[in-house]
């Protein structure tokens, strides 16, 4: 019989950014911003062209193409393990965090996405589908929202059915409560209430603030304290109210980050981010740690992306709606999915789905 040669060599690496205005000033715990960059990374290999991107800085760009490119270009665009160490060989003296790690990010995400095309099948069914939608819960409620715009965002994701809101704290602490207060009048008795205070808050401070917490039924403390304070986060997991998880992960950039948070016992729930922590491939190194801690997982942020390694994730069990990745993925892409009575499935295209739209003219 002869044998078919099934490689397809990679011709061509490339990215460009998008720097796109939020619809108005946003602020969490410790940070303010007015815009948001996404850099998108394209592979081409044997007639395909595969997409991905990170929610990064611009300086990426030349990166990728000046430093992860040469390494890719003919090597078999199917390989993508090898493909994925060979990135972090060659950044090595870069260092493997931060700015480096959305780079590989975005070319893995891409890779994945040029796999599926050329096997005609979307990445979910490449990883190996757990399940066929996710729940997905909405996230926004910034401290720069008034009142009136935190009730209206919030109460507008329970109605759509997500089965949790998510709104940030931390940037004044006196003023929360009140804006708890407003936020589960707004959503009601049977939707769950998350926040986040982007560790802004001391470790004591954090303690009182999830007691207060409590009395609004809020059931998801995220980054209580730095997400780098080990000895904190272990100490609001184990004090903080019954049925409060404590969360964190956002920031986990390299795989040791996670091992050490799962370790510490320092969370209810692991998250991690496929913008951050190596692409779809990093991402499913974390998942297969939180099942062996048999930790729950949560994606953060850039649904569009996660949703095939969470339906593909044993252990995940929802997706955060982020009120600005959203906006952005549905004014890039076509092919970013909409939740149905609060989760979300795969629209069955190969790869990850999603096309960019064409600049209008």
């Amino acid at each position: 019989m002869p044998i078919i040669d099934s490689r397809a060599p990679i011709e061509t690496v490339g990215a460009r950014a998008f720097t796109i205005p939020t619809d108005a000033p946003e602020s969490d715990g410790t940070l303010e911003w007015k815009e948001t960059t996404l850099v998108l990374a394209s592979v081409v290999a044997g007639g395909k062209t595969g997409i991905g991107y990170s929610y990064t800085d611009a300086s990426v760009v030349p990166l990728i193409e000046e430093k992860l490119a040469p390494v890719l270009k003919g090597k078999d665009a199917l390989g993508i393990e090898a493909l994925w160490q060979a990135m972090r060989v060659e950044v090595r003296n870069l260092g493997q965090v931060g700015l480096v790690a959305t780079a590989i990010s975005a070319v893995d995400n891409a890779l994945w996405d040029l796999k599926g095309k050329l096997l005609g099948l979307p990445v979910s069914r490449l990883l190996g589908e757990a399940r066929a939608s996710i729940p997905t819960y909405g996230s926004g409620g910034f401290t720069s929202y008034d009142e009136e715009r935190l009730a209206e965002q919030l109460a507008g994701w329970a109605l759509d059915g997500h089965f949790a809101v998510k709104m940030k704290v931390g940037r004044d602490p006196a003023a929360d409560p009140h804006r708890m207060a407003v936020a589960r009048e707004a959503i009601g008795a049977e939707t769950q209430l998350f926040v986040d205070a982007n560790g802004a808050l001391a470790r004591k401070e954090a303690l009182a603030f999830a007691e207060k917490a409590a009395e609004f039924a809020v059931c998801w403390f995220e980054e209580p304290v730095s997400s780098n304070d080990l000895e904190g986060l272990r100490l609001l997991r184990d004090r903080a109210p019954t049925g409060m998880a404590i969360t964190t992960g956002e920031y986990g950039f390299a795989l040791w980050t996670f091992w050490d948070l799962l370790a510490a016992g320092a969370v209810d729930v692991i998250q991690a981010d496929a913008t951050r922590c190596g692409g779809i491939t990093g991402f499913m190194k974390v998942a297969a740690l939180a099942e062996a801690h048999e930790i729950p997982l949560s994606s953060h942020c850039a649904p569009a992306l996660h949703l095939h390694p969470c339906l593909a994730a044993c252990r995940a069990a929802h997706m955060e709606w982020f009120h600005d990745h959203v906006r952005i993925e549905r004014m890039l892409f076509d092919g970013a999915p909409t939740p149905s009575h609060g989760s979300v499935s795969a629209n069955g295209e190969p790869g990850l789905g999603l096309r960019l739209k064409a600049p209008e003219r």
